[in-house]
């Protein structure tokens, strides 16, 4: 079960790297890390600096999050009463955001060119500030993913570090992936990333689609007691 928590804990997080408001801010942090594109040592420290500052921002939301909900005796009786209950209507509702039934009306901020000149002063710390930045700019779909996926992951596995952990890792795995193929020499980036908006427009849905089957199940399994 653990193992499918991971699994799930990544997927969620490359997904919300590929969705269009984290893919723009991704894109930014990958013109960051190709600075120094003679420097292939530095190209990859860099993206490494980025995503433990990712990965690190989404623990430490993590494990107040599912800590604090853990440790009150009163919340946690309550969401091992009723969390499959809750569940539902969750992936219900995240789903249909994934698939645009929904929309939010809300535009997640755009990261502005101060921040990633600030960054640059900084070198490898500047990268790991980037990552910690673009982390907190949560846009609908991420937040829907984070907050409603997720964490309610990782209090059923009473996991406060590692699928945030995994998650964290999910988001930047995209600005690894390229920053090893700047490092390579690669030419066809932007073909790469047209492909990924492809990629990203029928996973999201796919995903969105799996979520509100699985939503009207828990529904009807845990609150309705007809399956």
């Amino acid at each position: 079960m653990l193992l499918a928590g991971i699994a799930s804990a990544l997927w969620f997080g490359i997904l919300t790297s590929i969705s269009p408001c984290p893919l723009a801010t991704n894109i930014v942090a990958i013109s960051f890390i190709g600075k120094r594109l003679s420097q292939t040592g530095h190209v990859l420290l860099t993206g490494l600096a980025y995503t433990v500052g990712r990965m690190i921002t989404y623990v430490v939301i993590g494990i107040i999050i599912v800590a604090g909900l853990l440790s009150i005796p009163g919340v946690a009786n309550f969401l091992q009463t009723y969390m499959n209950m809750i569940l539902g209507p969750v992936l219900i509702i995240v789903g249909m955001l994934l698939v645009e039934l929904l929309q939010s009306g809300i535009n997640g901020p755009t990261p502005g060119e101060e921040i990633k000149n600030r960054a640059e002063r900084m070198g490898f710390i500047g990268a790991g500030f980037l990552g910690i930045v673009f982390a907190l700019t949560f846009c609908p779909i991420s937040a829907a993913l984070f907050f409603g996926s997720l964490i309610p992951l990782a209090v059923q596995h009473e996991s406060r570090f590692l699928l945030p952990a995994v998650y964290g890792i999910g988001t930047a795995l995209p600005v690894v992936i390229f920053a090893i193929m700047i490092a390579a020499g690669a030419k066809s980036i932007g073909a790469a990333f047209n492909s990924l908006t492809k990629i990203e427009f029928w996973a999201r849905r796919v995903t969105g689609t799996i979520f509100i089957l699985a939503g009207i199940y828990f529904t009807l399994a845990h609150i309705f007691e007809v399956i």
